[in-house]
């Protein structure tokens, strides 16, 4: 079972922690723990229980009204809520439960119903990434443990793979060939799955080479495809000391393609790039690029 601060709790559920603070000594509503020096925790329960009400508040219940139901009654009225369309920020907070309980035929319910209504693009952009996000942050923060992180990247990647196995794709005369890969040591693919979708449904040319990628074995498979565009998202690997001459060296053994550089360690840093290197800070710039 995970332990959460207040911040966590006010990251994840998007209620602030001084309004927790008010409902836990005005409503009783919810009981956290102490610690030692009388710093509140959280578990799992506590989590759940506070995005099932932030669902309740952003459909109308008043928390006086939330204050009297049983945890059972609370848990009733968010399915009656979930039979109906949720918005992009209720289905994130579904996730995360699911995320909680390792609940993998909630997890099937929630991305199958948002495929059907908004298209697979729509829900990687609008629900799939600022969850992301947002676990992101708490699991460089040790708030959330390996299993569940884990559990929840590797079902989503399992739907890119999918997405990208039915793809139909029809070449061009003018399709661009782009050379996909990750720095050795960098594990986070989930990214680079979907950008290969976008490439893929724009009719160019994808050249898959996964995760972990030595630069040696890089200049090996640029030799055999000569590909016009490498595309890379850094997320944790090179470390932030290192990044600007990876990028460097990026830009200098490949001066007759395009670097198309996304992820932590680039997007809002101060890299210096040469003029064959871009850096994509979102999906949107990514699909204006190729279009």
């Amino acid at each position: 079972m995970s332990s959460y601060s207040i911040r966590d709790l006010e990251q994840l559920s998007g209620i602030k922690a001084h309004t927790i603070r008010i409902w836990e000594q005005r409503y009783n509503i919810i009981q956290p723990k102490r610690t030692d020096t009388n710093i509140r925790t959280y578990d799992d329960q506590d989590l759940k229980l506070i995005l099932n009400i932030s669902l309740l508040k952003d459909h109308g219940y008043k928390i006086s009204e939330i204050s009297k139901l049983s945890l059972e009654e609370i848990s009733n009225e968010v399915l009656v809520i979930s039979d109906q369309k949720l918005s992009y920020p209720d289905q994130i907070h579904a996730l995360t439960i699911s995320m909680i309980d390792l609940d993998e035929e909630r997890f099937e319910k929630i991305i199958s119903t948002n495929f059907l209504r908004f298209g697979f693009e729509n829900t990687m952009t609008n629900i799939i990434y600022p969850f992301l996000s947002r676990i992101g942050t708490l699991w460089m923060t040790g708030s959330i443990g390996p299993a569940q992180e884990h559990f929840m990247t590797n079902l989503i990647r399992q739907k890119i793979i999918v997405a990208i196995d039915s793809q139909v794709i029809k070449y061009r005369p003018d399709s661009k060939k782009f050379m996909l890969f990750l720095p050795e040591g960098e594990l986070h693919e989930i990214g680079l799955l979907f950008a290969s979708y976008i490439i893929r449904s724009h009719n160019h040319r994808v050249v898959y080479l996964g995760q972990t990628l030595p630069f040696t074995e890089l200049m090996f498979a640029y030799d055999v495809h000569k590909p016009d565009f490498i595309f890379s998202t850094i997320t944790s690997v090179p470390a932030n000391d290192e990044v600007q001459l990876y990028v460097d060296r990026l830009c200098k053994q490949f001066p007759d393609s395009k670097i198309l550089l996304t992820g932590y360690q680039v997007i809002g840093q101060d890299i210096e790039l040469q003029s064959n290197a871009t850096i994509i800070n979102k999906t949107s710039d990514l699909v204006e690029l190729l279009a």
